[in-house]
């Protein structure tokens, strides 16, 4: 197995495909410019300058562009760099994705949108719900199989949001066996429906930050918009379409959560509760990951600012 660019050693040469996460433009001593592109892979980032046809290379490798690069790993003031002597942008006919560059969902956007599809099509008998879902799915479907659920914390990865929709549906399916006076129709598109909102709160899958709309209007607010668009663009009026509002609107669960009302029916207070399980098992499957049996964890902000253990059996 190929090992990431993180791994390699100063004076060992490498060839390779890398992801350009960031674009800086400095100027030298000698007042020319030069750009200190941020690249990595799954194994982590490397700085590399380029110092030679500055505005052509800002063109030719943009954030979240693919290249491939030849060069030697050198060091400088303690911190390792990749000394390129060529980099070319790859094309889409060489099958390298972002993906396949970051850290990403353990099963592909294209089978996670499939799933959610299939729950759409075969699980929601409701046809004004099945519709407004699907409408607000398909508009944003490209989107939804990649981008990540969160900045930080939970399911903050390529394909993150899909992800971490299917593993809600799975515990709703199981939560609807359990508890069968659950309306599986409402409770399944607001597992669908519920962060898709952040497809618009968010810019970029390589390094995510809040857009304009984002910080100002939030992805609750922004997902209850596009609920209404939906079913206004379909002609469907009723009960379903504020039903599903309210779905997304409280699915934070409390006021100083984020959301503007709290769960005044059983479907929302589940799929809160859901999306609070599925959130924190995903934060601490990670962080975990990374320590060995019988050490502790840091300190995580998003679970209480609690250090977790993991048990020697």
């Amino acid at each position: 197995m190929k090992k990431g660019i993180a791994n390699y050693g100063v004076g060992e040469n490498f060839q390779g495909f890398l992801l350009v996460k960031k674009v800086q433009k400095g100027i030298a001593r000698n007042n020319n410019e030069f750009l200190t592109l941020t690249l990595g892979d799954k194994s982590g980032d490397i700085e590399s300058k380029v110092w030679d046809n500055v505005e052509q290379a800002l063109a030719y490798y943009p954030v979240e562009s693919i290249v491939e690069v030849q060069g030697v790993i050198t060091e400088f003031q303690g911190k390792k760099q990749l000394n390129s002597n060529f980099m070319r942008g790859v094309t889409e006919n060489e099958h390298v994705t972002v993906a396949d560059l970051l850290q990403s969902a353990p099963v592909s956007g294209n089978d996670l949108l499939k799933k959610v599809y299939e729950v759409i099509n075969h699980d929601i008998h409701n046809d004004k719900i099945k519709a407004i879902t699907k409408a607000v799915i398909q508009k944003f479907e490209e989107d939804f199989k990649v981008y990540p659920a969160a900045s930080k914390n939970h399911h903050a990865y390529v394909s993150g949001l899909a992800y971490h929709t299917v593993g809600m549906l799975r515990i709703a399916e199981n939560f609807c066996a359990l508890y069968p006076e659950l309306n599986k129709d409402l409770l399944f598109a607001g597992v669908i429906l519920h962060d898709v909102g952040k497809i618009r709160e968010y810019e970029g899958i390589v390094n995510t930050e809040y857009s304009f709309e984002g910080k100002l209007l939030g992805h609750i607010s922004m997902i209850s918009e596009e609920i209404g668009m939906a079913a206004q663009s379909l002609g469907i009026e009723g009960e379903e379409v504020t039903l599903l509002k309210h779905l997304v609107l409280s699915h934070h669960g409390k006021l100083e959560w984020g959301s503007p009302v709290q769960p005044i029916i059983m479907e929302a207070e589940i799929l809160h509760l859901i999306d609070m399980v599925d959130a924190k098992m995903d934060t601490l499957r990670t962080v975990l990951g990374d320590v060995q049996p019988g050490a502790f964890t840091e300190r995580l902000y998003s679970m209480g600012n609690r250090s977790f253990y993991k048990p020697l059996i």
